[in-house]
């Protein structure tokens, strides 16, 4: 097989800015520049998902949002309002956090019903749903199950990490996920793809989307940002 080209990177590629003190400029900023490189998606906090949708409308470019973010210790019912105004916002993908701590006990019931309700949600409004596990927190036994949970639930894909914990996308967790979930969800891989290398590894892997906000430096040869 050979090596995928800077072009076809760009196309796996969530644009993202996620800082809490994002300005407006900023924001607009990574959406002319997902626009110019042809990036999957831009991906930012709900407050930001009305904007970028209107400075994609003329573009192929996606707008997906992140939900119940960073930590996923929010209810359910706060999840899926959270979801619902962020479809009505525009935003055409969704990234939610699980309850992590539910991964560690071991409770399948509390995954699944979490998740089912936000896939639900995200759904009805045209949404897919691409499920955060934050893989640095978990071992592999919570790994495996937060998958599982995650593909039962009705989920489109599965994600290594917030960016925002004590670790990001590792090649073995991708592999991992992958081979739990099968060949019909999608893995996405997020947190330290920085770098043109990095991609590459985690689609080898088994990712179908790279989450970065290294993206610009990743398709000029360089590294920046925080990879997330």
């Amino acid at each position: 097989m050979s090596e995928l080209t800077l072009q076809e990177i760009a196309g796996y590629i969530d644009h993202t800015l996620l800082a809490q003190n994002a300005s407006r400029e900023q924001i607009v900023q990574i959406c002319s520049e997902a626009k110019q490189y042809n990036f999957k998606s831009v991906c930012v906090n709900p407050l930001w998902v009305s904007t970028v949708a209107h400075e994609l409308e003329d573009s192929t470019v996606l707008t997906c949002s992140v939900i119940g973010f960073p930590l996923g210790a929010t209810t359910t019912a706060a999840k899926v309002f959270e979801t619902k105004q962020a479809v009505a916002d525009g935003a055409n993908e969704i990234d939610m956090v699980i309850d992590v701590a539910a991964a560690l006990r071991g409770d399948r019931d509390a995954l699944v019903n979490d998740i089912f309700a936000v896939a639900q949600a995200a759904h009805e409004g045209g949404a897919i749903l691409k499920v955060i596990i934050e893989t640095c927190l978990l071992d592999e036994t919570a790994k495996v199950l937060a998958c599982e949970s995650a593909k039962a639930a009705g989920a489109d894909f599965v994600k290594t990490s917030t960016g925002f914990s004590s670790g990001g996308a590792t090649v073995e967790d991708v592999d991992l996920m992958r081979r739990t979930v099968g060949p019909d969800l999608g893995v996405k891989a997020s947190g330290g793809v920085r770098s043109a290398e990095t991609a590459r590894a985690m689609i080898a892997a088994g990712a179908t989307r790279l989450g970065s906000s290294s993206g610009v430096a990743i398709l000029e040869g360089g590294q920046s940002g925080s990879g997330y």
